[in-house]
């Protein structure tokens, strides 16, 4: 089969690919403990995996990268140990739906998942079982962080103080910024593919009430959960608001370890649920996700619709508000006629930096000046579902040097980051002092950005 140019061009330039993605960490050691903190280890391995993927995004240490890099590890497993402490969870879901981001990001900038496989010599389940528990853990830490500075507060005089003396042309530097506007639709799923899962479901269910097979061997075969499938499809003990609301509903009716629930269709897809525990308001069970496919058929179909509407938006039949308030599947922007939210730690914005904006979004916008709709696109939504869009460039703010009267909410958010820096590293150092730690003798020459590491 003949190849298109841009397929050559993805083949031929692997130094762009290399940039993207990051290739599969491969030490050629045999692999040793050279710190434990608590009682958790630190492995050479996991120095020389940081190191790659620190290489990988371009990230510059503040000092010698052989003594910082273990010192973030040791740090991160700090974060990570209050928060269990704590209690602090993150869902399974929760998880799987930033793996299935990252991995389609990856896709995107690759060109198939094809490619990403041959790229990285992993299957696509084995990049995702890879990455899920660096996924939770970075989760865990970023939780437990944000729970240490939950109170800290900063005054407008605060801000106003802090950059008095700042000489002009070290203000920081407001990248230009966009607010955007989508439409939505999930192509239509043929309900002999919807059949077909629920189908295989049952059948799981059969050879289970059998025992031909336990539902564990089973999840691990087939769910497509990454992040529950290697368990088995055990999930942790979690409350029901952390679940999808039908899925909660199935699985929190559920009396019976020996019993499976009737299939249930929540917004990720369809599941068989096995009750494993109950404690007080929180259950431990485990479950299997199919996915139907989208047929490509079904795509084109909503590709054409799609480029129907953007049509009307262009003839102003009706506004694109209006149209995103009745026409968009996109729960997170339709009550917001279509406006894009940008979530940060700093709180809601409609604004973005092209960066922040989901790959395809940023790839359409690009090419749009204010007031213009774009063509129809695929993308992958925030629940890994195929969905066709169309977006609105409502409008764009150039990039400028910040100044408090346009800029005040940069400035403060930069005030508030330092302050909670302070209390993040005052906790840190406090924590060593109570961990028990023991280094390998070649980091006690290292120049450390915490006091204490060393006894």
């Amino acid at each position: 089969m003949a190849m298109s140019a841009q397929e050559n061009d993805s083949i031929a330039t692997p130094d762009s690919v290399k940039e993207a993605v990051p290739a599969i960490a491969n030490p050629n050691y045999i692999d040793e403990v050279v710190w434990v903190v608590g009682d958790e280890a630190i492995l050479r391995s996991d120095i020389e995996i940081a190191r790659m993927q620190a290489e990988q995004e371009g990230i510059n240490w503040d000092g010698d990268p052989d003594c910082r890099i273990p010192e973030s590890i040791a740090v991160q497993k700090l974060f990570i140990n209050q928060a269990a402490i704590d209690s602090i969870e993150v869902t399974e879901t929760e998880i799987s739906q930033a793996i299935d981001q990252q991995i389609n990001s990856w896709v995107q900038m690759i060109g198939s998942r094809e490619k990403l496989e041959e790229y990285r010599k992993q299957s696509i389940t084995q990049m995702k079982q890879e990455l899920h528990d660096e996924f939770k853990n970075r989760e865990l830490a970023q939780r437990m962080k944000m729970k240490l500075v939950e109170n800290v507060t900063i005054r407008p005089t605060d801000v106003r103080e802090y950059f008095k003396n700042v000489p002009q042309d070290s203000l920081p530097f407001v990248p230009t910024m966009v607010e955007v506007e989508i439409i939505t639709n999930q192509p239509r799923i043929p309900q002999e593919e919807i059949n077909k899962v629920k189908n295989e479901l049952r059948s799981y269910t059969d050879r289970v009430q059998s025992g031909e097979m336990s539902f564990a061997t089973l999840a691990r075969l087939y769910s497509e959960d990454p992040g529950s499938a290697r368990d088995g499809g055990e999930m942790d003990y979690v409350g029901r608001g952390m679940l999808d609301p039908a899925f909660a509903q199935a699985a929190f009716n559920l009396t019976d370890p020996n019993k499976i629930s009737k299939i249930v269709e929540s917004e990720f897809g369809y599941h068989i649920i096995q009750l494993i525990d109950r404690r007080g308001d929180k259950i431990k069970c485990r479950h299997i996700l199919r996915k139907p496919v989208v047929p490509q058929q079904a795509i084109d179909a909503t590709m054409v619709r799609m480029d129907s509407i953007a049509a009307d938006l262009r003839a102003n039949k009706f506004s694109f508000e209006d149209g995103a308030t009745v026409i968009s599947d996109d729960k997170d922007t339709k009550n917001n006629r279509g406006l894009m939210a940008n979530i940060t730690e700093e709180g809601r914005t409609s604004r973005f930096q092209m960066k922040e904006l989901p790959t395809e979004v940023a790839r359409a916008v690009e090419k749009l000046q204010v007031g213009e709709i774009s063509d129809p696109f695929t993308m992958t939504n925030s629940r890994g579902k195929t969905v066709c869009a169309i977006v609105k460039l409502k409008s764009r703010y150039e990039g400028h040097r910040a100044t408090i009267t346009e800029d005040f909410q940069l400035m403060s958010s930069i005030v508030l980051e330092n302050e909670r820096a302070k209390v993040l590293k005052k906790w840190v150092q406090d924590k060593i002092k109570n961990t028990y730690v023991r280094i390998d003798d070649r980091y006690k020459g290292c120049d450390f950005e915490y006091e204490g590491w060393i006894r």
